[in-house]
């Protein structure tokens, strides 16, 4: 599951977040408004992060759970066909046709492999956006309210997915990331939906 919390974390909060700037945080702009960071990767923690994110984490990783066990299934069935295709090319005495069906099986084995795995990865990219897509709007326009609420000027995403580079920070006197979970868990139930797995 901590791949695909990787991934959805990675690919929305880099288009949510980024700022293509380096910056001296804990500092003030020209008016005075201060700039504080946050890592959107601890939005995904199971036991701090975003409750209504890692609901529809879980949900997603569980819909899927079916096709990712099928395909490591058929993986282990085709790595057990190369196997023995091995180990009887070593053999003396052995039948050639024998060895050409098991090499044609292992061949049709791995085509479909690669269909499934194609087809499986579509489909989630898909329902993540549906999904997800709800929560990661209200999470941008949480942030918004966030940032006007507190008088913040700018906030820049330290998280390793985003490679953000900050020159200086000190994080105990501008981090604000658990703050903001705490504020976004608080929150009544908005807009956002996760959705009921199909």
């Amino acid at each position: 599951m901590k791949s695909i919390r990787t991934i959805a974390v990675g690919l929305f909060f880099a288009a949510l977040f980024s700022v293509s700037a380096y910056a001296q945080t804990g500092a003030t702009t020209a008016a005075g408004d201060k700039v504080v960071v946050v890592d959107t990767s601890a939005f995904a923690d199971d036991k701090a992060g975003i409750t209504k994110f890692n609901t529809a984490l879980k949900a997603l990783d569980a819909e899927f759970q079916p096709r990712r066990a099928e395909l490591q299934k058929m993986t282990d069935q085709f790595n057990t066909l190369v196997k023995d295709l091995d180990t009887q090319s070593k053999m003396p005495a052995v039948d050639p046709k024998s060895l050409d069906a098991k090499r044609s099986q292992a061949e049709v084995l791995q085509t479909e492999i690669k269909r499934k795995t194609e087809d499986a990865q579509a489909a989630f990219t898909r329902r993540q956006q549906e999904l997800l897509g709800p929560i990661y709007n209200d999470i941008g326009k949480a942030m918004g309210d966030y940032a006007v609420q507190k008088g913040y000027a700018m906030i820049i995403d330290l998280s390793k997915d985003q490679n953000q580079m900050v020159v200086y920070t000190n994080l105990a006197k501008t981090d604000i990331t658990a703050d903001f979970i705490k504020f976004y868990n608080a929150r009544p139930a908005g807009t956002a939906s996760t959705g009921v797995p199909k």
